[in-house]
């Protein structure tokens, strides 16, 4: 399988999207759930890596972070998929791949587009009906997000308020509070593409700026309106539909990373 060119774009916001091999469900158990977020710690201990959110289900993960250096986050994706994998096979005495070749990217603007897309990440076992709310799903961002603990804390805030366009903690919780409250009192349960197979979403000028930067990566890629302030870069693909059924299709390869290229 051919290497997509490595590229780099600093001071990118990334929601990055990993599944495991075959769509099985090597992160069912809990210990294997706490072991990735353990090295998700290490990677922003060893690394500085920027986490904005994450969630992880039994089959895939989703993770959001801040790329300000060069390969800060091809190095910790490296670390928790390799670390989590060998840990996993040696308690089965397991061989093989643990994770999908690759990693998907999506490049998310700042503000209005950055909020949906927490949203989405800690809406997604609500989407498949394991939990009735965020809060009740202990791995994913929104329990630290409302209440951050004192220790082992993932998220920065200080850049994540920031990026939302906040300028206090307070009142940054309670808005994302009224927002997910929201998408499930307005039943918004249906998986949205463009955070999984599109490799930028934002609005047109940032859509544009991020095909300037990708150069040949984003040559022949369509920029597609999705609302009056959204708009998605990304050409025809197969769908991403990695949540719990073994039938569905793959991750386009185009669209994604092998776990040593850049971002």
């Amino acid at each position: 399988m051919a290497r997509a060119n490595r590229h780099y774009i600093p001071n990118c916001i990334w929601h990055i999207t990993q599944r495991c091999h075959r769509r099985d469900f090597l992160l069912k158990f809990h210990k294997d759930k706490q072991n990735w977020l353990k090295w998700l710690f290490e990677a922003k201990k060893r690394f500085g890596l920027c986490i904005l959110n994450y969630s992880i289900t039994s089959n895939h993960i989703h993770l959001l972070v801040f790329g300000s250096k060069k390969n800060i986050i091809s190095k910790s994706i490296q670390l928790v998929a390799g670390r989590t994998a060998r840990d996993y096979n040696l308690r089965k005495k397991r061989k093989g791949a643990f994770w999908e070749d690759r990693y998907h990217a999506t490049a998310v603007q700042s503000g209005l587009h950055l909020l949906r897309c927490l949203v989405y990440i800690d809406m997604n076992m609500v989407r498949t009906g394991v939990v009735t709310h965020p809060s009740d799903w202990a791995f994913c961002g929104y329990n630290e997000i409302l209440k951050p603990s004192q220790r082992y804390t993932l998220i920065d805030f200080n850049h994540l308020i920031s990026f939302c366009g906040y300028t206090d903690h307070d009142s940054f919780r309670e808005s994302y509070k009224s927002l997910i409250d929201q998408e499930i009192k307005n039943k918004h349960f249906k998986r949205n593409p463009v955070w999984t197979e599109s490799i930028a979403c934002g609005n047109l000028e940032f859509i544009e700026k991020i095909k300037d930067l990708f150069g040949a990566l984003a040559r022949g890629r369509d920029v597609r309106l999705l609302s009056h302030d959204t708009y998605m870069v990304r050409e025809d693909t197969e769908p991403y539909n990695a949540i719990f059924d073994t039938q569905k299709v793959a991750l386009n390869l185009k669209n994604s990373q092998f776990f040593k290229e850049f971002l």
